[in-house]
């Protein structure tokens, strides 16, 4: 993987397309176990548009999704090519410390603490500014 990895270079990986592909950029990859990226969070958002008007806010939900997209990054890696997708299997842990607006920078980081082939658990962190936005424990498995 030659980092950084781009939107299109991201595309290349996920299937995920505008309006859900919710990774910009991919910065930092050993290959097998860390994987870091972001998202810039803009005005734009579509989802900006009902949570909240006049309040926005990204939803938790998303940011643990952008947060399993980048794990799924790093799994799909090894299974290029072979028409399979990353499935979440499960979320545990689940904490939100601080609201995610227009104009920040979410940093991803996730580590995989168990690797089992198609199945695979990961940590992921979501910060804000260096500040812990949300942290979880996600399953991952892969499959058609």
């Amino acid at each position: 993987m030659n980092l950084p990895l781009g939107i299109e270079d991201i595309k290349k990986i996920l299937p995920h397309r505008y309006p859900f592909l919710l990774v910009d950029r991919v910065t930092e990859c050993d290959g097998r176990v860390v994987i870091k990226g972001y998202k810039n969070v803009t005005g734009n958002e579509e989802f900006f548009q009902g949570h909240f008007p006049g309040n926005p806010v990204m939803p938790g939900v998303l940011v643990i999704e952008a947060l399993a997209q980048l794990g799924a990054a790093l799994l799909m890696q090894r299974f290029a090519g072979q028409g399979v997708y990353a499935y979440f299997a499960g979320i545990e842990k689940a904490r939100f410390k601080r609201t995610v607006v227009p104009g920040d920078r979410l940093d991803l980081d996730v580590l995989v603490t168990r690797d089992r082939g198609k199945f695979a658990v990961i940590e992921g962190k979501a910060l804000v500014d260096g500040q812990v936005a949300c942290e979880a424990t996600l399953m991952c498995m892969v499959g058609a």
